[in-house]
């Protein structure tokens, strides 16, 4: 009997949750289906997917809807977590194969192409048959092509920029060796000059000193003057010559007179004319 009563009890127990639960999921696609219905408001569109994917976390077409919504209105990174939770939510090959295309599409805005690859190779798993995304696959090759090529060009760039400006160095750091060798070299020559200088002004002062002692020994009295080997003879000029010659004349003369008023004194007085 108690057996019976509680079986009878599980069963409504489960009635009630499955009535709970299909009531809900009613509720939930009629918000999905009202979003679709107003899609042409994006807002409005995005408030009805999101209360429907929030009432029911296992039901993937709300948050599907929701991320593609907001992935044409270009918020990319929000679609792509909806589209994710979509992905993971789905137990439907054909709503997984459209998320994954989609969330390809969001790798090719990103221009993320490895990525945007297996995305939708994903895709294609899901859906084999679908063109477009073979068509996008194909393109997100291309495109991961072109961009390794451009990667390459910057990096062959790069190189030539890093080994131009290496030579730069190179060559600047020999200018500047060069200037410092030169510099060096204008002041050991700046110090040969001063050296030079001082030398001459060295040989300038023995001058001067070796003037000043002359100018002191020409300053010394007679006695105290050093003989200094057979003294050279004064030469005279012509007028000295004509007044030493006068002078001896004169002289020479007043001795005459001399003798001449002697003979006069010795003479005798005549008393008588002698006629």
């Amino acid at each position: 009997m108690v057996s019976k009563m509680r079986k009878r009890l599980l069963f409504h127990i489960v009635l009630l949750i499955g009535l709970v639960a299909n009531g809900q999921r009613l509720e939930v696609e009629k918000l999905n289906n009202s979003g679709i219905d107003k899609i042409i408001a994006p807002s409005k569109a995005e408030q009805l997917f999101r209360r429907a994917s929030a009432i029911d976390t296992t039901y993937a077409e709300a948050p599907y809807n929701l991320g593609t919504t907001l992935y044409q209105e270009n918020y990319i990174e929000e679609a792509f977590g909806h589209l994710k939770e979509a992905a993971n939510r789905s137990s439907q090959p054909d709503l997984s194969h459209k998320a994954f295309h989609n969330i390809g599409n969001v790798y090719m805005q990103k221009e993320e192409y490895d990525n945007a690859i297996e995305a939708y190779k994903q895709a294609l798993r899901n859906d084999p048959t679908d063109e477009e995304t073979r068509y996008n696959l194909a393109l997100a090759k291309k495109k991961k092509e072109e961009q390794q090529q451009e990667q390459n060009q910057d990096q062959d760039q790069q190189d030539q920029q890093d080994q131009q400006e290496n030579e730069e160095n190179e060559e600047n750091k020999e200018n500047d060796q060069e200037d410092k060798e030169g510099d060096q070299g204008d002041s050991k020559e700046k110090e040969k000059e001063s050296e030079d200088e001082k030398g001459d002004g060295s040989e300038k002062e023995e001058q001067k000193k070796g003037q000043g002692d002359q100018k002191q020994e020409q300053g010394k009295r007679p006695e105290d003057k050093q003989p200094q080997g057979n003294p050279k003879p004064q030469e005279l000029s012509k007028q000295q010559i004509e007044n030493l010659l006068q002078a001896l004349q004169n002289e020479e003369n007043k001795v005459q007179e001399k003798m001449n008023a002697k003979k006069v004194q010795g003479r005798k007085l005549k008393v008588e004319k002698d006629w």
